[in-house]
């Protein structure tokens, strides 16, 4: 049942920090979303997907690579989200979060459902920058150059989000337009445009980590569904709308996940929600989340 072997232990967990970038990336732009604008964005799991295929379609277009798709796909990314803020989504801040859920999950249904029609269900691959192949010696295992990158990028970009939004007077600012909007907008600050720009950052996040998934998950209409479920899950045990506990949950569940794989890997797809559920019977505000 159990197969306990230490080198194993140490690799999958290693190689949960790659997921654990995913969910933390992911459910960082869930938890900006809901924090500072109230909607539930069930559609994130779709730009996450989209951000992929934008860069499968920039490499099969127009011939760019990674490195530019790395630049270029979460303005794309978050240009569309703009737009689907200004047509739809603004007009939901002042109902109950159900609607947003449901506009949201609409949206993402509708746009997964155009990609199928445009690329196939079939998953596409996507090769990785030649500069990032091989791998490095642990020890224990080795590990891909690609995936070593991709830990190193989604730690930065996490707590360079964490710093911006918690830390400096633009973070400030958006956060004080969510909590008194009028106030804020006496003092000369387009608050529409702010929330617009916000939602914007927020999805191009989901862009962003989708193209770094790409080359190791396949590029698929279906792959932001997957993992949208698990991003809420983080964000739940996180704490609604905690910026850090997003962040923090998404690496330990991705560190949890590789040892569940390790241990009793029948279990490693279950165990988020466990986790969950647990969090919810004895802290139902999250770990991170505020009380009051």
């Amino acid at each position: 049942m159990f197969d306990i072997n230490v080198n194993l232990i140490l690799g999958q967990m290693v190689l949960g920090m790659v997921n654990g970038v995913f969910y933390a990336i992911l459910s960082l732009g869930v938890a900006i979303i809901f924090g500072l604008l109230g909607v539930i964005n069930f559609a994130h799991g779709v730009f996450f997907m989209l951000g992929a295929f934008v860069a499968y379609g920039l490499l099969q277009f127009f011939g760019l690579g990674y490195w530019p798709a790395l630049i270029l796909v979460p303005m794309i990314v978050g240009a569309l989200g703009i737009v689907l803020e200004v047509l739809l989504i603004r007009h939901l801040y002042r109902l109950e979060h159900l609607y947003g859920l449901l506009l949201t999950l609409g949206m993402a249904l509708a746009i997964e459902g155009f990609v199928r029609i445009v690329f196939g269900p079939q998953g596409l691959p996507y090769s990785m920058p030649d500069n990032l192949r091989g791998a490095v010696n642990l020890g224990f295992m080795f590990l891909p150059y690609y995936r070593a990158w991709v830990v190193v990028a989604g730690v930065i970009l996490c707590f360079a989000t964490w710093y911006v939004i918690e830390q400096t007077p633009l973070g400030a600012k958006l956060r004080a337009a969510t909590d008194n909007p009028k106030l804020v907008q006496a003092f000369g600050i387009n608050v529409p445009v702010m929330l617009t720009l916000t939602y914007g950052a927020g999805v191009a996040l989901a862009g962003f980590a989708g193209v770094m998934a790409a080359p190791i998950l396949s590029v698929d209409p279906s792959m932001g569904t997957n993992i949208v479920i698990i991003a809420f899950a983080v964000v739940v045990i996180g704490g609604m709308g905690s910026i850090l506990g997003a962040i923090l949950t998404g690496f330990g569940l991705g560190i949890l996940e590789g040892f569940t794989k390790a241990i009793y890997s029948e279990a490693s797809s279950t165990v988020i929600f466990v986790v969950m559920v647990i969090v919810l019977v004895t802290r139902p505000r999250g770990l991170f989340g505020k009380v009051g």
